[in-house]
């Protein structure tokens, strides 16, 4: 889902109107967007072609991932004045919203990874104290997806945002992947469910099966989900569900979802599970601070 030239007028023309006299501005300038606080740059791809739609050069920009620091640049441009100026706020506020999807992003993957490091650490000294350290190797922190749950025209932008922060952009649309809900289930059964739907999609397609227990998790990898969504419910809750699809010896990709935030990663993300999804990263996280100086 790349930034199209439609995507930019439409941008611009929201922001335009019929008669700009704001921007009515002589000669030529530079222009710097230039972050204000630390976060994760993503969005700067968008940035630039709003610059390069109205013919104005980027001479730099940095990279989507790359970390910033207060005052750090990440674009510059040169071109004409009223050029420059009709296209600054359009490209601070796409630079600054995919930013910080990027930010809470890579503050979730952070806040897992430290997590089950301490997690590890706390067992290791158990085992040491009684004597029965093995040097086998420790769990692996789960993966930290988005969701669906994202602004309308606005997803290819926060999903690569979220790819920036170091996640992974779960499924772009409906058609990268089955997922069986609640409503399916109530309609035609768990197992008729995944039957129909295995049939009418690709064998290169997965299916995901979505359960509100962990007493369906094991049945729901039974019925053949390649994925289990363990949906709204509590570390505990997963923990449990974790561990009797273990027990049913059942190979199947185990997600967590439902209100998770970057606060409420740490006490899911040494639970087992393979991946959690959330939702806030996209609708909920706050823009990245960035200002636009020129001259």
């Amino acid at each position: 889902m790349p930034v199209t030239d439609a995507d930019v007028e439409r941008w611009l023309r929201e922001d335009l109107g019929h008669h700009d006299v704001t921007n009515d501005v002589p000669g030529e300038t530079v222009g710097r967007l230039v972050a204000t606080e630390e976060g994760v740059a993503a969005g700067i791809d968008a940035a630039t072609a709003v610059f390069e739609y109205l013919d104005v050069p980027v001479l730099e920009r940095v990279a989507d991932g790359t970390a910033l620091a207060p005052d750090d640049t990440a674009l510059r441009v040169q071109g004409s004045a009223q050029n420059v100026l009709r296209a600054e706020r359009t490209a601070v506020n796409v630079a600054g919203h995919a930013s910080g999807v990027a930010t809470a992003t890579a503050e979730a993957v952070a806040a897992a990874e430290s997590a089950v490091a301490a997690a590890e650490s706390a067992v290791a000294e158990a085992e040491e104290a009684v004597g029965d350290a093995d040097g086998s190797p420790g769990d692996k922190a789960p993966a930290i997806a988005g969701t669906r749950k994202t602004t309308p025209g606005l997803r290819g932008l926060e999903k690569r945002a979220i790819a920036a922060g170091g996640g992974d952009t779960h499924r772009l649309d409906l058609s990268h992947m089955v997922m069986i809900k609640d409503n399916h289930v109530a309609e035609l059964g768990m197992e008729a469910a995944v039957e129909r739907f295995r049939e009418r999609a690709s064998f290169a397609t997965r299916v995901e099966v979505e359960v509100e227990t962990p007493a369906d998790a094991p049945r729901a990898a039974d019925a053949g989900a390649d994925v289990v969504l363990l949906d709204n419910m509590a570390p505990d809750a997963v923990a449990e569900a974790v561990d009797l699809v273990a027990e049913a010896e059942a190979d199947a990709l185990l997600e967590a979802s439902g209100g998770i935030t970057v606060e409420t990663v740490p006490d899911y993300a040494t639970t087992g599970v393979d991946v959690l999804s959330l939702g806030s990263l996209t609708h909920s996280a706050p823009s990245l601070d960035f200002s636009f100086r020129t001259g």
